[in-house]
């Protein structure tokens, strides 16, 4: 039976990428995304790149789906043995127009997304004591940066769950890799007006990734740069801090302007 992955937001950037990396390390490739044209298209590349894809169109906010998808994955393919939970959204939260209901879309699908894929795959990893899970974070879940109160909280609430859950698997064969990128060139970064300091190509985060999920790694972060910039700005004074990340002009809205 061929080592099985599940892969959440599938259809392009990292989802994309890593599936084909596992594709060509032998794996089968459950491929999980709303978008089922997308998800087709990718698992034509799997196929070629020598993996076994299965579609599993779902959308990672509704939990029925994810448990679905995954138990489709294990009756066809067999059970997973490396979950990357990278499915996620952006979109920014002005204070002026804040909607409580979008700031809780934003955390179903960044962060729920992941614990139910993960609440799916773990038990049998439990049972066998060995499995990979992967999830993506982000370094605007470090700290509050302007424009990005719900992004930023789904990605800080990411990184505090699955930092949890790594410990309390210390002891099992079960491993946790948190992902925390700052730009890298995407569909979703590709929408963003404002200025990207530091911006990385895709193929060379995916190579990270990869490299991190299979030698064991806890946690990447990248770009280097940036993520040193991120972890300065976690010791220095909140007034300091203040100052510095409200000067960065993050406003996406058509206009451009701050109201």
């Amino acid at each position: 039976m061929s080592t099985v992955a599940f892969v959440t937001g599938a259809s392009s950037g990292f989802g994309r990428g890593l599936a084909l990396r596992l594709a060509a390390r032998g794996f089968a490739v459950s491929l999980a995304a709303r978008r089922v044209e997308r998800l087709e298209e990718v698992a034509e590349e799997v196929r070629a790149a020598g993996g076994r894809p299965l579609v599993c169109p779902c959308d990672v906010a509704e939990r029925p789906q994810v448990l679905e998808a995954v138990a489709r994955t294990r009756d066809e393919l067999g059970p997973v043995d490396l979950l990357f939970a990278n499915a996620g959204v952006d979109w920014p939260t002005y204070p002026d127009e804040l909607d409580g209901r979008e700031v809780a879309a934003m955390l179903a699908v960044n962060f729920l997304g992941a614990v139910y894929a993960t609440e799916a795959v773990l038990p049998s990893m439990l049972e066998r004591d060995s499995g990979r899970i992967s999830v993506v974070g982000s370094l605007a879940g470090y700290g509050g940066l302007p424009s990005t109160a719900a992004y930023g909280a789904s990605k800080a609430a990411v990184d505090a769950f699955f930092e949890s859950l790594r410990i309390d698997l210390r002891e099992t064969g079960v491993q946790v890799t948190i992902v925390t990128p700052g730009y890298v060139r995407t569909e979703m970064t590709e929408e963003n007006p404002f200025p990207m300091p530091f911006l990385m190509e895709l193929e060379p985060a995916v190579d990270r990734i990869e490299k991190a999920i299979f030698r064991g790694g806890r946690r990447v972060g990248f770009p280097f740069p940036l993520w040193i910039q991120t972890f300065l700005g976690q010791i220095l004074p909140r007034w300091l801090y203040d100052i510095l990340a409200s000067g960065q002009d993050r406003d996406r809205r058509p206009d451009g302007g701050h109201r």
